[in-house]
């Protein structure tokens, strides 16, 4: 049988579909203006070169959406086991199909640029998400990021545990200090150099989101905390820091940046999660921008690939680079990617989500396709 559905918080799944929708700009922007990251595109565009960031919202809201229910019940799980196999059920599924999609589109039309050609190799790392400890050509420019998140899953008990043990300001203090002394080494030893392909900070944004959800399940003293306003204190400095140094720092200082930008993201999180601030929930909880939650995953998925082909056959012979060619990318790319996404989740996404097992999933596959029984007549009686 299915689980019984948890208690829906506001805002997240509009948070997530945004995020998404946000890289497919990015990517569709990095195709008409090439160079990343010095890309001598107009100023104004520049926001759009940082979809990384992107990735930072959905690691500290992975973290945050994961604890939920632990918090409701000590910081403990129900069973690792049971943790393990509900998310593999939940990313797999979908990861797979993306996959294999990913490299048909970059062996039979294009490649993911500054990549080769997909070889046995990227098939075998891609497919049991080591993509971050070994190289090989990328099928698809947004799979770095599932690897590591599944690396975090692996985290995300320890995480728990010291948080029990110590509380969760000493729990986020060890995993930040721990990612500090990580990129302080990095450039001086070469061992600890090597970590930094993990993207270890993403460790402490995690991390960050798990306290974030212990805030909205404190009580009700916290919840009448104005966080929208600390999350926007604690923003910007980032923004700040990003415009003065450009982009060539940032990109090259993203652990620092991340951590910088972590607090904020948090602070947003609890804010929206506890209804604040009423005129943003209430944007994000429409059912357009809650509709593109409901599959943005598999929107994050499946879009690059899509994005490159339509710039290498349609935009690129025609336009050129950039600005009008950037727009017509976004004409192109924004419905065709989004429509792509909903019928791939319809899929490869959704089903796995409302039906937590396969005997569950394949009695609703049954019923679904079931045709309805014809009644034989009941003789009449006196």
């Amino acid at each position: 049988m299915d689980s019984p559905a948890r208690p829906r918080l506001a805002g997240l799944d509009g948070i997530r579909g945004l995020a998404a929708l946000f890289v497919v700009l990015h990517h569709s922007y990095l195709m008409a203006f090439p160079g990343f990251p010095e890309t001598h595109a107009p100023a104004w565009t520049g926001f759009l070169l940082y979809g990384h960031f992107a990735v930072v919202v959905f690691i500290v809201l992975s973290g945050f959406s994961l604890a939920v229910s632990p918090a409701r019940n000590g910081w403990r799980l129900d069973s690792k086991a049971k943790f393990a196999r509900r998310r593999a059920w939940r990313i797999l599924p979908p990861y797979w199909p993306a996959l294999l999609f990913s490299l048909v589109i970059a062996w039979t039309l294009a490649p993911q640029p500054g990549e080769g050609v997909p070889t046995g190799k990227s098939v075998v790392l891609y497919g049991l998400l080591l993509q971050d400890v070994f190289g090989s050509p990328s099928p698809n420019g947004a799979f770095w990021s599932i690897a590591v998140e599944a690396q975090l899953y692996f985290v995300f008990p320890l995480l728990l545990l010291a948080l029990r043990r110590a509380g969760a300001a000493v729990m986020l203090g060890v995993a930040t200090a721990i990612v500090m002394l990580i990129g302080l080494l990095a450039p001086h030893v070469s061992a600890v150099d090597a970590l930094m392909r993990f993207t270890p900070q993403f460790a402490a944004l995690f991390a960050a989101g798990v306290v974030a959800a212990g805030i909205v399940r404190a009580g009700e003293k916290w919840q009448r905390v104005r966080w929208q306003w600390w999350s926007f204190a604690a923003v910007v400095p980032v923004i700040a820091l990003i415009v003065v140094m450009g982009p060539v720092w940032t990109t090259g200082n993203f652990i620092w940046v991340d951590l910088a930008a972590s607090p904020a993201v948090a602070l947003l999180l609890v804010a929206v999660a506890t209804r604040q601030p009423k005129p943003l929930v209430r944007l994000l909880d429409t059912r357009p921008v809650r509709s593109l939650g409901s599959f943005s995953y598999s929107l994050y998925l499946t879009h690059a690939p899509i994005v490159v082909v339509v710039y290498t056959v349609v935009v690129g012979p025609l336009f050129g680079t950039g600005l009008g060619a950037f727009g017509v990318m976004l004409l192109i790319c924004v419905p065709v990617t989004i429509a792509f996404a909903r019928g791939f989740a319809a899929v490869f996404e959704i089903p796995f989500v409302k039906h937590r097992s396969w005997a569950a999933l394949r009695a609703a596959m049954t019923t679904r396709t079931a045709k309805p029984k014809i009644e034989e007549p009941v003789p009449a009686t006196d």
